[in-house]
């Protein structure tokens, strides 16, 4: 019976939208693919060929990296992964479980990027493994392996396929038939399909034993009932209210997402811990230690769901540091009917690279230009540099009059937008905050202005 207030039924959301969000995703892959990474099966590699682009409508994707995506379902038993020798070409697989943990790491920064063997297995495991292969134990069955190639154009791309091409995934049982993701009952209706979703797949793949107290407290909105759903015997009322504090709970999200409590500098929000929720799976390029596991328990669950939203598979910052935007330096939502410009002196200390990468709003999505260019940093050719050593990164939706301008011009959309600076093994100054991002400054127009075709 379902007997929860509109309290218990925003809860219920706020803790289950990563696993359900998250899932969707993983169906996506395996079921249709997403943009340039075609659909693959349960553990097997998709590899997109070339970087993403505006029609790969994933939420912040990244325009830096190739991406090779794999969905892991470990209901077959261990999986064998081989990487190939990068030659110190920057890589990473990050592992991610079903409630969006990031539970390993294998690449540049975590095992360096010589040629290895790596065994994933299911929770609970109990074999023996081969003598050269370390093992990665995944909390949930399915999981997902989020692969990211360092590449430097269109140029590169040839070496980065034959790198892909050279990974690999081979379930030890090659006659084993994954179980997959559970169906959902289509009857269930469509107001109240995210707790379904929470209710059959927490049972399928269940949370850190440090969340199941939460997850039980929930009962009352039926998230814990086993058998046929409870929502398809609920009345119409009951539905309608379900429904009802289900959206305002995800509106809620959304406007966290602006004004979360992170901290803020010249408008930037640091989200360099946004991932670090996870206190409970500590697997190989991990980092168990106070900095990255600090997260008070009380703002986990809305912190886990944001970061999802806003940025599902990110990193934790000791891999990259993300820092998103709204606003201009005069505390203005930042919006292609104006020009801006972000002065960087010095640059982001990054040990691999950096980027400043532009989204669309309220999806988050790359943003069609004239030019092409969806992201801007240190590989970026044919930047301008100010005679001081600093960098100026203009960004409008029209096109810049000034050449030296037009170099290192950022295309935003006609609307609202959000960029995302992203530092790829970034320095101690990033994360202890000494190195400090500038506001972005609204400019004056300019006169020959040219429109860009969107």
């Amino acid at each position: 019976m379902i007997t929860a207030d509109k309290s218990q039924v925003g809860q219920a959301c706020i803790f289950g939208f990563p696993l359900v969000f998250n899932l969707d995703q993983v169906g996506r892959y395996v079921e249709t693919g997403v943009g340039a990474n075609p659909a693959a099966p349960f553990n097997s590699f998709s590899h997109a060929r070339a970087l993403a682009g505006p029609a790969d409508n994933f939420v912040s994707i990244n325009n830096d990296t190739v991406y090779s995506m794999a969905q892991l379902d470990l209901s077959v038993g261990p999986v064998m992964l081989e990487v190939p020798d990068t030659a110190g070409r920057y890589y990473v697989l990050q592992f991610v479980d079903a409630w969006t943990n990031n539970f390993a790491y294998v690449g540049h920064r975590a095992t360096g990027t010589e040629a290895g063997s790596f065994l994933i297995v299911p929770p609970g495991w109990e074999g023996v493994a081969p003598a050269d292969a370390t093992v990665i134990v995944s909390p949930t069955t399915v999981a997902s392996i989020v692969g990211r190639w360092a590449c430097d154009g269109e140029a590169d791309l040839p070496a980065v396929h034959r790198l892909q091409d050279a990974a690999s995934l081979t379930p030890l049982d090659p006659a084993a038939t994954p179980a997959g993701i559970p169906a959902i009952d289509a009857a269930v209706p469509a107001e109240v399909q995210l707790l379904e979703k929470l209710r059959v797949w927490s049972q399928a793949f269940p949370p850190a034993v440090s969340d199941r107290a939460v997850l039980d407290a929930l009962a009352p909105t039926g998230i814990t009932e086993t058998g046929a759903s409870p929502y398809l015997a609920a009345s119409a009322e009951t539905i309608a209210e379900l429904g009802g504090a289900l959206a305002a709970s995800q509106a809620a999200l959304i406007d966290y997402l602006r004004t979360g409590d992170v901290p803020m500098v010249n408008g930037w929000q640091l989200t360099y811990h946004s991932f670090d929720y996870n206190s409970d799976f500590f697997e190989v390029g991990t980092l168990d230690t106070p900095l990255f596991t600090s997260v008070p328990p009380e703002q986990k669950y809305q912190l886990r769901a944001a970061a999802a939203l806003g940025g599902l598979w990110g990193n934790h910052a000791y891999e990259a540091a993300y820092a998103p935007i709204y606003t201009d330096a005069d505390g203005e939502q930042l919006d292609g009917a104006n020009s801006y410009e972000l002065r960087l002196d010095p640059t982001p200390p990054a040990r691999a690279f950096w980027s400043l990468t532009m989204y669309s709003l309220p999806d988050f999505f790359l943003v069609e230009n004239e030019i092409k260019r969806y992201s801007i940093g240190d590989r970026t050719p044919g930047l301008s540099y100010n005679d001081d050593g600093s960098l100026t990164i203009c960004m409008s939706a029209t096109r810049p009059a000034d050449p030296a301008k037009l170099a290192n011009w950022l295309p935003a959309p006609a609307g609202p937008f959000r960029p995302l600076l992203r530092m790829y093994e970034p320095s101690t100054e990033i994360i202890d905050g000494s190195y400090v991002i500038p506001a972005i400054t609204r400019v004056a127009a300019q006169a020959g202005q040219e429109p860009s075709n969107d």
